[in-house]
């Protein structure tokens, strides 16, 4: 086992700000947080693979094609042994590492988003890389063993480390809803609609003669995403796992976010702003009944009353996560349901009870909003994910 190897077994987090501080040195953008990230990463792994360690550290502090050179000579450097780990401790000493001879790696291209891959890591190929060693293929952008794994882990069973794994895949899953068409138009070779106006314009070029007939296409732009989490008690678990999906889609899709237990709490503003986990925090501190009791009638009524009316749930595809319990009247969930089916385009529910064995949705809260769903996945896995995003794209 190599010093380096060493270092991360008496302790992870200095070995990890070691190599950070080196790449930094050489010239990497390395934050503190991508250390961390890697110092949760070696947890899971030998420090005697070498291998391991390269594709953990290459996954958490590379974040361009041109840094590679840089990164494979500072990581030989410092897990060879020619850099002592102990100088962490002596910020004021440190200098950067010597290049090394850049070695030459192949074009990688970025293909689909890597949540993809990691929930079938055959579906859409794979790319040899070049790494320490012989070569290996894999799915590009993530590891082969461990996110694989955790894609088919449920997302309630999921400690800090491994949803901090995964809270990479979770803010890159392409949320995007369907098109709608608006009432502005604009030129296009084939539209639908005869331009008279430009048409009649044109034709005095030509003498009056009509030659050239312009068209106008009425221009399409993507729905309205609105996201009701539940973060009761029974869905807490999963809600941390949500909440960065959620994240990700607030930035993409411009998603509006609530949260709801006993009372219904907007957070849309806290995930888009600042790092993941400083949003995570925000969210989950802006929601005074985080893990309380549901009531999902009384916060149904509360959305469409302040918001739903209004003009944000009009047209709009709603999704619901919640796994269906009613402490109050199933009766007035059905109502809301109801008033939210007239106004939304959509209505998917996720529920992660769904992906269990002989599920039926016999519950108070689930079966009286059931009728007014347009679509109902589990969402219990990072895997399971992938058909959330389909059911939020999919037209009705």
């Amino acid at each position: 086992m190599s010093a380096y190897g060493r270092a991360l077994e008496r302790d992870a987090s200095l070995a990890a700000v070691a190599l950070g501080r080196a790449l930094r040195a050489a010239g990497l953008p390395v934050t503190p947080d991508r250390s961390v990230t890697f110092a949760g990463t070696t947890a899971l792994l030998d420090p005697r693979e070498r291998r391991s360690l390269y594709w953990a550290a290459r996954l958490s502090f590379v974040t361009a094609r041109d840094q590679l050179a840089v990164f494979d000579a500072v990581f030989a450097q410092v897990v060879d042994g020619v850099h002592d780990p102990a100088d962490a401790r002596r910020t004021d000493r440190a200098q950067p590492p010597p290049p090394a001879a850049p070695r030459r790696q192949p074009a990688v291209r970025h293909g689909p988003p890597a949540t993809r891959a990691a929930s079938d890591g055959r579906r859409h190929g794979a790319e040899t890389l070049a790494g320490p060693g012989e070569p290996r293929t894999l799915p590009v952008g993530i590891s082969a063993s461990d996110l694989e794994r955790l894609a088919h882990v449920r997302l309630d069973e999921l400690d800090d480390v491994e949803l901090h794994l995964v809270g990479d895949l979770l803010r890159r899953l392409a949320v995007a809803t369907p098109p709608r068409r608006t009432r502005r138009a604009r030129a296009a070779h084939r539209g639908e609609h005869l331009d008279l106006r430009a048409t009649l314009r044109r034709a005095r070029r030509t003498g009056g003669d009509p030659v050239e007939r312009l068209r106008r296409q009425r221009r399409e732009r993507p729905r309205r995403l609105v996201v009701l989490l539940d973060v009761s008690g029974s869905m807490a678990a999963y809600a941390r796992a949500y909440l960065l999906l959620l994240q990700g889609a607030g930035r993409g899709a411009r998603a509006e976010t609530f949260v709801f237990a006993t009372r219904l709490t907007r957070v849309t503003r806290a995930l888009r702003e600042g790092r993941a986990r400083s949003a995570v925090e925000r969210a989950s501190a802006a929601a005074p009944d985080w893990a309380g009791g549901t009531r999902l009638g009384e916060a149904l009524r509360e959305f469409n009353d302040g918001f739903g009316r209004r003009g944000m749930a009009r047209d709009a595809v709603v999704v619901v996560l919640s796994d269906g319990w009613e402490r109050g009247d199933p009766a007035l969930l059905a109502r809301e349901m109801q008033r939210l089916a007239r106004l939304a385009y959509r209505i998917v529910w996720v529920n992660p009870r769904a992906a269990a064995p002989g599920f039926a949705p016999v519950t108070g809260g689930m079966s009286a909003a059931l009728p007014y769903v347009d679509e109902l996945v589990s969402g219990h896995t990072v895997a399971a994910l992938d058909a959330v995003v389909q059911a939020i794209g999919r037209h009705r």
